[in-house]
């Protein structure tokens, strides 16, 4: 499948869950197995997750080096630092309207071909990852083996971010940057959703 097929498939999968009456947030899940592969599978069944980590992976291969590097690295390691302050239950303010801010603040940079500054895309994603791990750190306990879970989860965070950056080959091709611009809408477009979902509920 083409990397513009597979960013269709992005935006049909965004507008379903915006459509289904519940949609699946990575960290609403109840009863986890908590083995590997429920760690694999959890991010990727969450859309607010995954479309937050395609959207790192997308962002940094707008942004170009070195940022197309730094910030898939920098995602996951604060995400584990977050789940570590999840599972010891420190103060953070609301997760799920921190969590929607990322989906939404990433894609609306992405449509808006938003130049960052080194240091601000790294602290802003740091940021996102400390929430989305804070969220899968209070479940975590509940995991039947929290290291092989917590391992799944980073390992498809990475495929996602990949995912991302695969998508970012439109950027660099001239007649297709328009593409990669729809897709941080579509993205920002499903963050708004979320806010609202937070908001609401």
């Amino acid at each position: 499948m083409t990397v513009w097929g597979r960013s269709k498939l992005l935006i049909c999968g965004a507008v379903l869950a915006l459509v289904s009456g519940e949609p699946a947030w990575a960290h609403d899940e109840s009863g986890l197995a908590g083995g590997f592969l429920s760690g694999i599978k959890h991010p990727v069944l969450g859309v607010d997750h995954l479309l937050a980590m395609v959207a790192v992976g997308l962002w940094g291969a707008v942004l170009g080096r070195p940022l197309i590097v730094a910030l898939p690295v920098i995602f996951p390691g604060f995400m584990v630092a977050g789940g570590l302050l999840g599972i010891a239950g420190a103060p953070m303010p609301p997760i799920e309207i921190g969590i929607a801010l990322s989906v939404l603040l990433l894609g609306a940079a992405i449509a808006a071909r938003f130049a960052a500054p080194v240091w601000l895309a790294c602290i802003l994603v740091g940021v996102f990852g400390l929430f989305h791990g804070y969220a899968h750190g209070q479940e975590l306990p509940a995991a039947a083996d929290p290291a092989a879970y917590g391992l799944g989860f980073v390992l498809a965070t990475g495929a996602l971010h990949g995912a991302g950056i695969g998508m970012g080959v439109l950027n660099g091709r001239p007649g297709s940057r328009w593409a990669v611009q729809v897709l941080g809408a579509g993205i920002a477009a499903a963050g708004l959703y979320f806010i609202f979902r937070a908001v609401a509920g």
